[in-house]
C-alpha cells in the first residue's frame, strides 16, 4: 500500500510517498481504508520530535510508527476476532497510529461512527481536535448556559470546535483570533472577537466565568486578571516555550497555584474515546457542531500540508485527500 513515511524525527524533508505492507488487524482492531486524513498542529509535534517531552511517549530516538498522521475518516476493511461494535463496510472515523496512508489499523475503543452529514474530508478532522475541543468544555471546563467564555486561539483546530460547543451550551462566546479570521470566528458562534494583534486581552475590563487557552504563552498572572473571582481556568494549548517541554511548564504552574486560590486553575490531557466519537457525531447531526475545513491535500503533497498548518496560515482544518 501506499504510505507518507518518515525513519527520523526531523521537519518535512524527512516525509517520503513509499509502498510498504499492509497492516494486519489484531483481536480488537479495526482496519479502515483510509478515504481522508486529517492534519493539525500535533501531527507536526509527533513528526519533529519537539517538545523533547513527546518522545517519552511516541519514541525516544526515532518515531515509534513510520508513518505519520492519527486523524481518519474511511471504510472498514476488516475487523478483529473480538471486535462487537462495527463492521466490514461501515463508515467510520477513528484515531490510527499512522493515518497517513491507504490502510490504517484503529483501535476498537478509538473508532465512531462518521456523521451521515459530512463528507470523508469533512469528517478526518473531527477525531483529535473534536474530542479534545469536547472534553475541554464539557468536562475540564464545565461550561453552562450563560457563563462568559473566553477561547484564546478560536480560529484554530481545536478552538473552532471550542466556540462551537460553547455556544451550544448557551454560553456567551468571545473569541481571540487575529483581526483576518475575525468574520470566521463570529460564524461559529462567538459574539464578540478581540483582534489580539491590536487589543489586549482584559482591556475593558471584562471578567470571564471561563478561560479556554490555547495558543500562545500568556503569563498566568495576565490570565488571572481577566478571571471572575471563582472562575475556571483551562490551559490546554501554548506554542513556543524551550525544546524539552514546551509551553508545559504554564499548564504545572497552573495546577500547582489552583490550591491557593479560589479560582480554579487546571490544564487538559484528551482521551481517544469511541463513545465521545459517537456524541460528537450526533452533535454534527444535529446540526451543533460543524468541521471548519480550509482546505485538502493530496496524499503526496503531506509536506505542504503539514508546513501549512505548522506556518499558521490554516483557518481551521486541512485534510489529506488518500
Amino acid at each position: 500500500m501506499r504510505a507518507v513515511t518518515q525513519a527520523q524525527y526531523g521537519g518535512t524533508d524527512q516525509l517520503s510517498l513509499s509502498e510498504i505492507a499492509a497492516p494486519t488487524p489484531g483481536p480488537r482492531d479495526v482496519l479502515v481504508r483510509v478515504r481522508a486524513a486529517g492534519v493539525d498542529r500535533g501531527t507536526w509535534h509527533l513528526m519533529t520530535g519537539l517538545p523533547y517531552a513527546v518522545r517519552m511517549m511516541f519514541g525516544l530516538r526515532r518515531p515509534k510508527s513510520p508513518v505519520p498522521g492519527r486523524d481518519l475518516a474511511g471504510v472498514v476493511e476488516a475487523v478483529g476476532s473480538e471486535v462487537t461494535t462495527v463492521a466490514v463496510g461501515d463508515e467510520v472515523v477513528g484515531t490510527a497510529d499512522g493515518s497517513f496512508a491507504e490502510l490504517a489499523l484503529v483501535p476498537e475503543k478509538r473508532v465512531g461512527p462518521k456523521p451521515t452529514d459530512l463528507s470523508f474530508e469533512e469528517a478526518a478532522v473531527l477525531p483529535v481536535s473534536g474530542l479534545t475541543a469536547l472534553q475541554l468544555v464539557r468536562d475540564a471546563a464545565r461550561v453552562r448556559s450563560g457563563d462568559r467564555v473566553l477561547v484564546i486561539g478560536a480560529s484554530g483546530g481545536v478552538g473552532s470546535y471550542a466556540v462551537q460547543l460553547a455556544a451550544a451550551a448557551g454560553a456567551d462566546v468571545t473569541g481571540v483570533a487575529s483581526g483576518a479570521k475575525a468574520d470566521l470566528v463570529r460564524s461559529l458562534g462567538a459574539g464578540r472577537v478581540i483582534d489580539y494583534t491590536r487589543e489586549e486581552i482584559g482591556a475593558d475590563g471584562t471578567r470571564y466565568d471561563v478561560i479556554i487557552d490555547l495558543a500562545g504563552l500568556r503569563p498566568l498572572r495576565e490570565l488571572r486578571r481577566s478571571l471572575a473571582s471563582r472562575g475556571t481556568l483551562v490551559i490546554a494549548g501554548g506554542e513556543g516555550g524551550d525544546r524539552w517541554v514546551g509551553g508545559i511548564h504554564r499548564q504545572l504552574a497552573a495546577l500547582a497555584l489552583s490550591p491557593f486560590t479560589r479560582q480554579r486553575l487546571t490544564s487538559h490531557l484528551s482521551k481517544e474515546s469511541g463513545a465521545d466519537l459517537a456524541e460528537l457525531a450526533r452533535l454534527v447531526d444535529a446540526g451543533e457542531v460543524r468541521p471548519l475545513l480550509e482546505r485538502t491535500f493530496t496524499l503526496d503533497e503531506a509536506a505542504l500540508a503539514i508546513d501549512h498548518v505548522a506556518d499558521g496560515h490554516a483557518r481551521g482544518k486541512v485534510a489529506l485527500v488518500v
